[in-house]
């Protein structure tokens, strides 16, 4: 029985416009909250790994606390 050859279907990564990592990760952590401060370390730590989904996701977790327990 001869190797069946599959054909990949993956396509070529896309390019994110110019800043949009910014954009997404942009956001001010409360300096005396714990809460703000671990979602800022956690955001720097995957940006650095290059997992932008999770350093947004940590991104939106500052803004969200920032913005709503600190108001």
């Amino acid at each position: 029985m001869a190797a069946t050859r599959h054909r990949t279907t993956q396509e070529p990564p896309i390019e994110l416009p110019i800043g949009l990592n910014a954009w997404l990760l942009d956001c001010a952590p409360v300096q005396d909250c714990t809460t703000c401060q671990t979602e800022w370390r956690r955001l720097n730590a995957a940006s650095r790994l290059g997992d932008i989904a999770q350093a947004a996701r940590h991104a939106t977790a500052v803004r969200d606390h920032a913005g709503g327990a600190h108001s």
